[in-house]
């Protein structure tokens, strides 16, 4: 099951205001949680951190905490000592920003106390393979990316997808973050320009982001990297369909209650004998092969355009096709809706026999 993540850091926020999030997030089906023992400089700040995560685990959330080598001597601990870690902060799993030699990592993986032990896919090393070959129990190894603070240093798409697949190969869980338009808190300090996985996901809404990611096929997890999201942008990601991809369109002002059924309520797929031009999705004209399809908003096609073909065309009346580059029109296909611009690029999932949707 693909999930739903939010970030905390406890030295930016009064506990109250935490729980708060916690409670809305969870409202919303959110049951991840990111948090960083590394940037926690305060005995105060980690006794927040304790009561925060109690709280949180009591409402079924899995906590992940980041952690290097050197916060583990703060601590006075070692790496062997991660059950401590797990009953203390109520921790689900390490995340390892920096790890060990992989025999290390592999000893903790198979501790008594069963924490996963989360690793950093952006470094793009042979890091995961080092530790597989130590027989750790795959079972509580788990992955996720970095995020990136500064315009213009997230990761690009080729590397986030050749990272991503090495550790797919391995049947690794994968988790990466997306960024809030209104978060303004990470670890250290203020970000006014988000905590993205990808550099291109930084100006974009929410839902466009996750979307994205899950939509690969190499991301099951999506975790907010900064605090706090809205209310607004919690709600959107809680209400997406996490297996398949729904577009969000505009819809034209004449189309007709019969289309709009068809365009929100039908099921859609593509044909397996696909065209470069459109994306056809053709049950509809099979199911309404009797209906009434007035000719309206009959303009030249653009990609992103939706259209639901009219009564013009007897044999393909009904049917519902999304146009993937501009092409003229015969008057027989009516623009029923439009593709949000911001979404268009999301296209490209649709494959052979991929089901679809549309949200307005």
């Amino acid at each position: 099951m693909k999930r739903l993540g939010i970030s905390l850091y406890p030295q930016h926020s009064t506990l109250e205001e935490m729980k708060r999030y916690v409670q809305v997030a969870h409202d919303n089906g959110f049951d991840r949680i990111f948090t960083c023992l590394m940037s926690l400089k305060q005995d105060e700040e980690r006794q927040k951190l304790q009561q925060i995560n109690e709280f949180a685990q009591r409402l079924g959330f899995d906590i992940s905490a980041d952690i290097a080598p050197g916060v583990f001597d703060d601590l006075g601990l070692t790496y062997r000592d991660i059950g401590y870690l797990k009953e203390h902060y109520y921790l689900a799993a390490l995340r390892l920003d920096m790890g060990f030699s992989g025999q290390e990592e592999a000893l903790m993986s198979l501790d008594a106390s069963h924490l996963k032990i989360e690793l950093n896919i952006s470094n793009g090393t042979k890091y995961v393979d080092n530790i597989i070959s130590y027989q750790p129990n795959k079972e509580n190894i788990i992955g996720c990316h970095n995020f990136y603070p500064k315009r213009f240093t997230g990761l690009s798409r080729q590397h986030f997808l050749q990272t991503s697949q090495h550790f797919k190969a391995h049947n690794v869980r994968t988790a990466a973050m997306i960024s809030s338009q209104h978060g303004q808190y990470g670890p250290w300090e203020q970000t006014e320009h988000g905590l993205p996985t990808l550099e291109e996901h930084r100006y974009l809404p929410i839902t466009v982001q996750a979307k994205d990611l899950w939509h690969t096929g190499l991301i099951d997890d999506c975790i907010i990297g900064n605090m706090f999201a809205s209310e607004e942008e919690l709600r959107a990601l809680g209400q997406l369909n996490r297996n398949k991809l729904e577009l969000r369109v505009v819809q034209s002002e004449d189309t007709s209650i019969l289309e709009e059924t068809i365009l929100y309520k039908e099921p859609h797929f593509n044909r397996g004998d696909v065209s470069e031009y459109v994306i056809r999705s053709t049950q509809s004209r099979v199911k309404y092969k009797n209906g009434d399809f007035p000719v309206h908003d009959i303009r030249p096609l653009k990609r992103g355009d939706v259209t639901i073909d009219n009564n013009l065309d007897v044999r393909y009346k009904g049917e519902l096709q999304i146009v993937l580059k501009d092409i003229p029109n015969t008057g027989s296909s009516n623009v029923v809706a439009s593709i949000v611009e911001e979404e268009l690029f999301l296209l490209t999932y649709i494959q052979p026999w991929a089901s679809f949707g549309f949200t307005k």
